[in-house]
């Protein structure tokens, strides 16, 4: 059973781009906007990029094991939607070109440990948030 519901799953496959947050060595907070996909076999978020292995946002994750993306939209005014998916990162380095043409092989795979969303089961401004896994 999938932590995420059908309607938010859906939602996901929908989407392109999230914005990928990680911390620093020294703290520092850092956000990015990237590629991603839903990967259904392992319940887990896939983050890609054309150059992703000698990234920030890669070492980030390498060092800390932690990572959270935001996955938004707003399809029509006042109708604001949106999925949080933080949790347990690996930096890895083979496969990502089977995941997405044109990306290096280097991903970020990100399994949840909490999940919130708004508008996709839920009005724009109620979330839903809860623990996972």
């Amino acid at each position: 059973m999938s932590v995420f519901t059908e309607k938010e799953i859906e939602y996901l496959k929908s989407q392109r781009i999230g914005r990928l947050a990680t911390v620093s060595a020294d703290g520092e907070p850092h956000v990015v906007p990237t590629r991603f996909r839903y990967n259904a076999e392992l319940d887990a978020i896939d983050v890609v990029g054309s150059s992703i292995g000698t990234s920030k946002k890669f070492r980030d994750v390498a060092r800390t094991g932690k990572a959270a993306i935001v996955i938004d939209d707003v399809p029509e005014p006042r109708k604001q939607r949106g999925i949080e998916v933080r949790g347990r990162a690996e930096a890895l380095t083979e496969g990502g070109e089977g995941i997405m043409p044109g990306v290096d092989s280097h991903f970020i795979r990100i399994t949840p440990t909490r999940v919130a969303s708004w508008g996709i089961d839920s009005d724009p401004f109620t979330p839903i948030g809860r623990a996972v896994k």
